[in-house]
């Protein structure tokens, strides 16, 4: 059968990188012919772009748009090598279509060939960003008379504000078959008297160990603790830095920012280091909802730092759901207890049936006759 995903696929974020490449890729040994849809709108494509201007109050006039962008072409510069990491990934592991589109519109007016439709996985139904109002990304482009659901659709919050619930409620209720990662999502679309939503597993735990340790080669000498920040956490250095005096661990880091505490950084690496960074740690500290995903899949010592409380849903989800919520900490966490190996049996456990359940979800999807 012939497949089209669409999803973040090409925003230069880890995670968004590998659940693309985790759903296709699962399709792919099932048997498919998959694709990735190359949906690029221009609020998705303005990362590198060494003349953006972030923040309006600086296109005040000419003076201040010069100084803005002295201060940050340098820096975007030097993040250019980031992006060529994560080019090559996309170059070397996704299948994307030839077409790349730019909007809703594109895709009505030239609809890439299949028989099957997902939207998903990751935050693409995320309302606090335009991707979550993006008809796209609930495949409003696709024809009735084609398979179309979503695979661990997420929209990263509790609840969504009621200005966003009606186009939600009338978008989602089109498709086939809906499959969201979080409870809190299964809980948001029973609010809005969407019944028929199920919860599967992001699609990195598609594939098992052996899968990813085919795209990740590399190994690393030292013993060392992972840190992935989103948001220069105080609480992460210092835990960090207290492990690291404990057990006389390196510290690595890997993001587009540089930690002045870490020992290595990995600021330009792409998806496949950041995998093979999880896979040989002795301890990974992170705010990143995939980091907690790779070090769950490795059976990883970790600890995920909670973030803003709007976007902690995902993270907050996935632990309780695998009896690891004792892994989400703030700042009343207890060293000793941290450094207690955590027991996976049961984790495991659950976490195969829930996958399981999962790809029974994706084969009762591709099985619909229309």
């Amino acid at each position: 059968m012939k497949v089209c995903t669409i999803t973040c696929h090409d925003v230069y974020n880890h995670g968004a990188s590998l659940q693309a490449y985790g759903l296709m890729k699962y399709l792919k040994n099932c048997g498919h012919d998959v694709e990735i849809i190359d949906y690029k709108p221009d609020y998705l494509s303005n990362h590198y772009n060494l003349w953006r201007i972030a923040n309006p109050k600086w296109e005040k006039n000419l003076v201040t748009k010069c100084l803005y962008l002295s201060l940050k072409i340098p820096e975007r510069i030097y993040e250019r090598s980031r992006k060529r990491a994560f080019d090559k990934f996309k170059s070397n592991f996704l299948h994307i279509t030839d077409t790349r589109y730019k909007s809703n519109e594109d895709l009505k007016k030239d609809t890439p060939y299949a028989d099957a439709y997902l939207c998903g996985s990751d935050q693409i139904w995320n309302c606090l960003h335009k991707n979550g109002k993006d008809p796209a990304f609930y495949l409003d482009f696709v024809p009735d008379e084609k398979i179309k659901a979503s695979y661990a659709a997420s929209f990263a919050t509790d609840t969504i504000s009621a200005e966003y619930q009606p186009v939600v409620k009338q978008r989602v209720e089109k498709l086939d078959a809906v499959g969201v990662r979080e409870k809190s999502g299964v809980e948001i679309l029973n609010k809005l008297n969407i019944n028929k939503a199920n919860q599967v597993v992001d699609p990195v735990f598609l594939l098992d160990k052996n899968d990813w340790n085919q795209i990740c080669t590399k190994e690393f000498q030292e013993k060392y603790i992972l840190i992935y920040d989103f948001d220069n956490s105080s609480l992460i250095k210092k835990i960090a830095l207290e492990i690291a005096k404990e057990k006389g661990y390196k510290i690595y880091s890997v993001h587009s920012g540089k930690l002045k505490y870490a020992d290595k950084y990995f600021t330009v690496d792409g998806p496949e280091t950041f995998v093979s960074l999880v896979r040989n740690a002795q301890f990974v500290i992170s705010n990143s909802f995939h980091a907690a995903v790779f070090s769950v899949l490795y059976e990883r010592s970790f600890v995920i730092v909670n973030r803003n409380e709007a976007i902690n849903t995902r993270m907050r989800d996935l632990l309780d759901d695998l009896h690891l919520k004792d892994r989400l900490i703030d700042e009343n966490y207890n060293l000793e207890q941290l450094l207690v190996a955590i027991e996976y049996e049961e984790s495991k456990r659950l976490l195969n049936e829930k996958i399981r359940l999962s790809k029974k979800y994706l084969q009762d999807v591709l099985s619909i006759q229309k």
